[in-house]
């Protein structure tokens, strides 16, 4: 789902920039003496919280408390310190989880608004086109996105193409939909 993704910063292990695009796997490895500090690190990415420069996680100007995320992700509230601490003093780190930030979805309040939500499930994220493919097939019908949101691959198993229309999506258009040889599954909801 490459097509509306935006990589971070380029990341080394060795605190240095790379021409490359940084990865999971490349932050995730800054903590690989630490699983409960790699929680903490999947947790701020999936939720898009920030650090500020306090060491503080938030989400824009809202402080979460340690507690919080501590009791979300079952650590103690000092290793959420403790990884506060380790994103501030790593230059890469610092400027991936000061510029994050959340995107509201509007998947559980399409039925609140008469929206649709369609969940696409994917063969393979990584193929290109799948939004351009879906989001083109929806717009062929002139039906007004409200909404699209691609799961990261590295962030889950089975990444999904989350797509948000006013009204109702048709029968056919659904089945077309189904019929892409990159599709996996879809799901009205």
């Amino acid at each position: 789902m490459t097509d509306d993704e935006r990589a971070p910063p380029a990341v080394r292990t060795d605190g240095g920039t790379d021409s490359t695009e940084a990865t999971f796997d490349a932050i995730m490895e800054k903590f690989a003496d630490s699983p409960s500090q790699q929680a903490v690190i999947r947790l701020l990415l999936e939720r898009g919280f920030s650090v500020n420069d306090e060491g503080r996680v938030v989400s824009g100007g809202i402080e979460i408390p340690n507690t919080g995320i501590a009791r979300e992700v079952d650590v103690d509230r000092r290793v959420v310190d403790a990884t506060t601490d380790a994103i501030l003093d790593d230059d890469q780190l610092r400027r991936i989880f000061q510029n994050i930030s959340a995107i509201p979805s509007l998947m559980d309040l399409a039925p609140v608004l008469d929206l649709s939500a369609l969940a696409i499930t994917v063969r393979d994220a990584e193929e290109s086109g799948i939004v351009a493919t879906v989001t083109g097939a929806i717009a062929d019908r002139d039906i007004s996105i409200r909404q699209t949101i691609s799961e990261d691959p590295e962030f889950t198993d089975q990444p999904k193409l989350y797509v948000i229309t006013d009204g109702s999506i048709p029968g056919d258009l659904l089945t077309e939909i189904r019929d892409m040889a990159f599709v996996h599954s879809i799901e009205l909801r």
